[in-house]
């Protein structure tokens, strides 16, 4: 259950990423509402999995899952960058989020 959580944790920060983004310094009330929710749920999910996995995984791991998340978005649906060495770099980022789950 703590991995799940803390996947859904990373996912949750991806959210705040792209809602700390478009919230325009806080200007936007919508994005910053959004914001603050899914910041609030992504910390209580990393807090809750951190009881059964070690703080080093889990926070790489839940920073991979939110850094890939934020990447692949800002790719797919802000215009942003999908070079070659971009997405073989984020692939590299899943490889290690990977590896620490196996070597958990």
């Amino acid at each position: 259950m703590a991995w799940l959580v803390l996947v859904i944790s990373g996912l949750l920060e991806t959210a705040w990423a792209i809602a700390l983004d478009r919230s325009a310094s806080f200007s936007r009330l919508i994005p910053s509402v959004v914001f603050v929710v899914t910041l609030l749920l992504s910390m209580a999910g990393l807090s809750y999995a951190l009881r059964d996995i070690p703080v080093g995984t889990g926070y790489a791991v839940w920073v991979g899952i939110g850094a890939v998340g934020t990447a692949l978005v800002g790719m797919l649906a802000l215009g942003e960058s999908a070079s070659l060495p971009r997405i073989l770099c984020l692939l590299l980022v899943v490889a290690g989020v990977i590896g620490l789950k196996i070597f958990h």
